[in-house]
């Protein structure tokens, strides 16, 4: 059983902690990766993770440096009228894109995601187990739905910010919702059938 608090003579916990999560995401996946086995490879207690890290989802964040909490976003969007979620949805996306730290995250990641499959795998399932279920849970939309609204998302970023194709580069931001919020909005409100 892993010693409670910090190991004597350590002084990088917090990265002995990473560098044990990064292994137990890549062997077990997001899914089947847990704070007890984080801890236990990293040979302290669960709380300790839990001191650092709050949750799985944030040690994932913290793994793939993700600059945000993906609780406090997907609350964000998913807060508010439901008629409005497209919206809120496409205008938080693109200040993420946005935001420098954010967008060199996900810059990297579309780099990571397109050649190492280790890494495409540990995305997915994290938008498949957390992203998912919570728009699922919240919105009652299948997972299907959720997964046209994210295809348009991601094919709008790689659109404006990773190729630079004209004239969606340059566009204004509200352009940019006007045009695709409506499409996100169907995604994830209409019937399904």
């Amino acid at each position: 059983m892993a010693q409670a608090g910090r190991r004597p003579g350590s002084t990088n916990t917090r990265e002995q902690i990473l560098a044990a999560a990064r292994n137990q995401f890549a062997e077990k996946g997001y899914d089947g990766a847990t704070i007890r086995g984080i801890a236990a490879e990293a040979g302290v207690n669960a709380a300790m993770v839990h001191h650092y890290f709050g949750s799985k989802e944030q040690v994932f964040a913290s793994v793939m440096r993700f600059p945000m909490n993906p609780h406090e976003v997907i609350g964000e969007v998913l807060s508010g009228p439901r008629d409005e979620v497209g919206e809120r949805m496409v205008r938080l996306y693109l200040r993420l894109w946005q935001e420098p730290e954010s967008r060199a995250m996900f810059l990297g990641l579309v780099r990571s995601v397109t050649t190492t499959e280790q890494t495409a795998a540990l995305v997915r399932e994290f938008i498949e187990q957390v992203l998912f279920v919570r728009i699922s849970e919240t919105l009652g939309v299948p997972r299907f739905r959720i997964s046209g609204a994210l295809s348009q998302l991601v094919g709008m970023a790689m659109a404006r910010y990773v190729l630079r194709v004209e004239p969606m580069a340059s566009a204004d931001d509200d352009e940019i919702v006007a045009m695709i919020a409506p499409v996100i909005q169907s995604y994830l409100t209409a019937s399904s059938t």
